[in-house]
């Protein structure tokens, strides 16, 4: 009977499943390793800002229309409520200088038989239902007078307070239930934006570590790359040196027996000429070696050092995705616990509250019986 069921606004309704997809929008965002960017979604925070200033204008608008309809509804009330009060107060004129010249007392018929004050001397028909003057042939009481009617309306009023009291602390009740509810979606969406910084600055350090480690990479990289020219640099003045001292000390003025190189290139020899190579070239040679196999020794170590740095790396960023992915876990159990209580608490209480009217208020409901009584005489 006394049910406060109140609606959910669908305003509010569409504003949760709007936030709430675009939180989900994110989370597919941030958590997509192959579309996710490092830094600041520059074009969705401006994105952001475009559709919350649409948002405010669509809404000052709305309000101005409001406001605007407000004050031409107030208006027009006010213009109705002054009309209807002349009206009122034209009709009471008229009314009254109808009175005053169609139905004066004297004017009646029955007038010089009825005493104005006669009433006030005169003792009442009867005074209580047990009058002896009462008697079978007095006419004086009948069936479905209401004698205790002041009584009766005072109890009225005293049950009619009683009932708005409940009422009103049961809206007070109501509003309490729904202040906690709002606060507890507060304290929910404080949680989720925590989270969500927790795992920015999570993703911020794997950044950091990744950056790291590609700065140390480049490093090494650059090092190798000077040493190599170093390398190349020194075999270059010594093949100049070399070439100074075979023009020095060539076979024109020191007429050297190693005749036998080729013109067109130290890889080469004058077959007629040449009786074999010298010691300083195998030694050469087998040094070139030595140099070689020592460069594929340091080539093969630094690869094997930036494999372990990358294996190492991506160990470190599947523990920390293992250990989000734990919180998550925990603090997903804690929620479902807390909603859990809540929803056992919310239960019970509607329940008591629901015993309450039927025990408490809805105990004497009115009958056909009592509604038959009213209106049985012409009285």
């Amino acid at each position: 009977m006394y049910k406060l069921d109140i609606p959910i606004d669908p305003k509010q309704t569409a504003a949760i499943e709007r936030r709430r997809n675009a939180e989900q929008q994110r989370q597919s965002r941030i958590f997509n390793a192959r579309h996710r960017t490092i830094g600041v979604d520059r074009p969705f925070l401006d994105q952001q800002v475009h559709e919350k200033t649409m948002r405010e204008e669509r809404q000052q608008a709305l309000d101005s229309a409001f406001d605007a309809d407000s004050l031409r509804y107030d208006k027009t009330a006010q213009l109705l409520e002054a009309q209807e009060q002349e009206r009122v107060r034209t009709l009471n004129k008229e009314v009254e200088e109808f009175r005053v010249r169609y139905q004066q007392p004297e004017s009646r018929r029955e007038f010089d038989l009825s005493d104005p004050d006669g009433l006030k001397k005169g003792k009442p028909a009867r005074v209580c239902d047990d009058d002896p003057r009462c008697g079978p042939a007095g006419l004086q009481r009948f069936q479905g007078e209401d004698i205790n009617q002041k009584a009766r309306k005072k109890f009225q009023q005293q049950e009619s307070r009683k009932w708005l009291a409940a009422q009103k602390r049961e809206k007070e009740r109501a509003e309490a239930d729904q202040k906690y509810a709002d606060d507890l979606y507060h304290k929910k969406e404080m949680e989720l934006d925590e989270r969500a910084t927790q795992l920015a600055k999570m993703e911020e350090e794997c950044r950091r570590a990744l950056d790291t480690a590609t700065l140390n990479y480049n490093m090494a990289l650059a090092a190798d790359q000077a040493a190599t020219r170093d390398v190349e640099r020194r075999r270059e003045l010594d093949e100049n040196y070399a070439e100074i001292g075979n023009h020095v000390y060539g076979d024109i003025l020191t007429e050297n027996p190693e005749v036998a190189v080729s013109a067109f290139g130290p890889h080469r020899v004058v077959p007629d000429r040449w009786k074999g190579m010298s010691p300083q070239q195998l030694e050469e040679i087998r040094h070139e070696q030595r140099r070689q196999i020592e460069e594929n020794k340091r080539q093969r170590m630094k690869e094997g050092q930036i494999d372990m740095e990358w294996d190492k790396q991506r160990t470190l960023a599947a523990r920390a995705a293992m250990a989000m992915e734990q919180q998550e876990e925990e603090k997903m159990k804690k929620l479902r616990k807390q909603l859990d209580k809540y929803n056992n608490q919310l239960g019970r209480e509607q329940l008591a509250h629901q015993e309450y009217m039927d025990k408490e208020v809805y105990t004497n409901p009115p009958t056909a019986q009592y509604f038959l009584q009213f209106n049985t005489s012409s009285r």
